[in-house]
């Protein structure tokens, strides 16, 4: 033991750091996965999916809603040198086209949802089954 102190340096690391150290090596080493956390992994991305696609329709829908809006209340029309009768109309039309895509928001999650769980449905129950045995 003195051998190696004579021929080299030696350093311990406190508990935090040796803590600090083995959440590191975790992150770079391949373990399997458990399957309580891929059965939770499972589970969140079915509603993930859905979250996610529904926003985008109802946030574009929004948008487009908004930019109608905006052509009817301000002088956009000027801007964009469209007369003020047909900023009206354009602006009406676009107006009830983001409204119907910011409509569709939920219908969209709602497919989406069941299209997710049809898809993971086998593999749950088949996780399920064993982690209940």
């Amino acid at each position: 033991m003195e051998d190696n102190k004579k021929d080299g340096f030696s350093y311990t690391y406190s508990a935090k750091e040796q803590e600090e150290l083995r959440r590191i090596r975790e992150k770079y080493t391949n373990k399997e996965e458990d399957k309580f956390e891929r059965l939770r992994r499972l589970d969140a991305g079915v509603t993930q999916k859905a979250q996610v696609i529904s926003l985008i329709f109802g946030v574009i829908g929004v948008l487009i809603l908004g930019f109608g809006m905006s052509l009817i209340m301000s002088e956009l029309d000027e801007v964009l040198g469209i007369h003020k009768d047909m900023a009206i109309v354009i602006g009406i039309i676009t107006g009830v086209i983001g409204g119907v895509i910011a409509g569709f928001a939920y219908p969209m999650y709602n497919f989406v949802l069941n299209c997710e769980k049809n898809r993971v449905a086998p593999e749950i129950m088949k996780l399920t089954d064993e982690l209940m045995k």
